[in-house]
């Protein structure tokens, strides 16, 4: 579509962002009271479970009030938010409903500062977001379902709390390695979570996934505990930037905790498919040797493919045989890696710490880096070059 929002008005929306930034909690309880006063129909979509679907989705509307003199970047994020509304059954003309109940949110919140010009910004710039929306899932929906079905064909309990998990599409399910897939279980319908892909795209179209069970993770400890081969879940369409685009690409720095390594592994897959790299390093972090509960994978790798050099570490284990202490340390004791791109996957804390060292001790430029967190999304690509 064409056209955004008159951007003289976006120091309006903001102000009025700042001002209602006190009653947050009571305007998403208001906001939607009023959705399911007036459109009782609309809770199937939003199930007791979901509250995280309901946070993500008011986050999202004052993200579009805070950017909206920045429709191109701002057209990208709610494009894929078109897209990814549809594995949750809504429909176009769910849009009037909750824009109706977000300007009634705003207006009760807002009391004396709510003006007619305040009102008129906020219907203009939500009446564009909807439209972005809606215009994006008519595209995907002419060449993508709105999920896909699918078997597990393989689940190997890691420890107690890990799994790998192998899946089957339904249909060829297209991605790019290092990106992630959100998943519904058949135990907590309508419930999504995103996993990454552990491996880069195979003959098969066959999916590895690696879980964590997490404390009150209903998906999650569904996936560990509760499924079996044979079982079938949903998942929606591949997203994420943590990826690499182009045909060669110059030394790299890959840092993974946890199941972060998921998407790190599929990258090194796609790296020695492609060969497309120079020299490889890759660190993978866990508090007990353990936790590194792939690392038998990626270090069958090494052993065939020469530009390949894993490094382990752990933080609480002194019976460990391999590096000591935590990741940031660890990559410091190792030299500059001013001249890598850098890709690192893991929790948000974890992740921030260590692209704060990589970025400021470490020599790395901040175009160079490339996270993801596991609560989190991917954040920028990276357009592989020659050196």
């Amino acid at each position: 579509m064409s056209g955004s929002p008159d951007p003289s008005r976006a120091d309006l929306l903001r102000g009025s962002l700042e001002a209602v930034a006190p009653a947050a909690h009571d305007l998403v309880s208001h906001f939607y009271a009023l959705l399911f006063l007036r459109r009782p129909d609309l809770r199937a979509l939003f199930p007791p479970a979901m509250d995280h679907q309901r946070d993500r989705l008011l986050a999202a509307l004052l993200r579009v009030g805070a950017s909206s003199d920045e429709p191109h970047e701002l057209r990208r994020y709610l494009r894929g938010l078109g897209r990814d509304h549809r594995k949750y059954g809504v429909l176009d003309e769910h849009y009037d409903a909750v824009g109706s109940a977000l300007i009634g949110a705003l207006a009760r919140y807002l009391g004396e500062r709510w003006t007619p010009e305040l009102q008129a910004a906020w219907v203009e710039v939500y009446t564009w977001a909807a439209a972005v929306m809606i215009e994006a899932a008519a595209d995907d929906a002419e060449d993508a379902p709105a999920w896909w079905d699918a078997v597990i064909t393989a689940h190997e309990p890691r420890g107690r709390d890990i799994a790998v998990i192998t899946v089957e599409p339904n249909r060829p399910l297209p991605y790019h390695p290092g990106q992630h897939v959100t998943v519904e279980t058949p135990w907590w319908p309508r419930v999504w979570r995103h996993y990454s892909i552990a491996n880069a795209p195979r003959v098969d179209g066959r999916l590895e996934l690696h879980v964590r069970a997490v404390p009150a993770g209903w998906v999650s400890n569904a996936l560990v505990h509760r499924a079996r081969v044979g079982d079938r879940i949903r998942l929606g369409p591949a997203r994420g930037g943590l990826v690499l685009r182009g045909e060669t690409l110059r030394r790299t720095l890959c840092v993974a905790y946890g199941t972060g390594l998921a998407p790190i592994k599929a990258l090194v897959e796609h790296m020695a498919q492609r060969q497309l790299a120079h020299r490889a390093h890759v660190f993978i972090g866990a508090k007990y040797g353990t936790d590194l509960y792939d690392l038998g994978a990626l270090s069958a790798m090494a052993d065939v493919y020469p530009w390949l050099n894993v490094i382990p570490a752990v933080t609480h284990d002194r019976s460990f045989a391999g590096d000591q202490g935590a990741l940031p340390d660890v990559l410091a004791r190792y030299g500059d890696w001013a001249d890598h791109d850098v890709f690192v996957s893991g929790s948000a804390a974890l992740v921030r710490a260590t692209a704060h060292r990589l970025t400021g001790e470490l020599g790395v430029a901040p175009q160079r880096l490339h996270t993801e967190s596991l609560d989190g999304a991917a954040r920028g690509t990276v357009l592989l070059r020659g050196r």
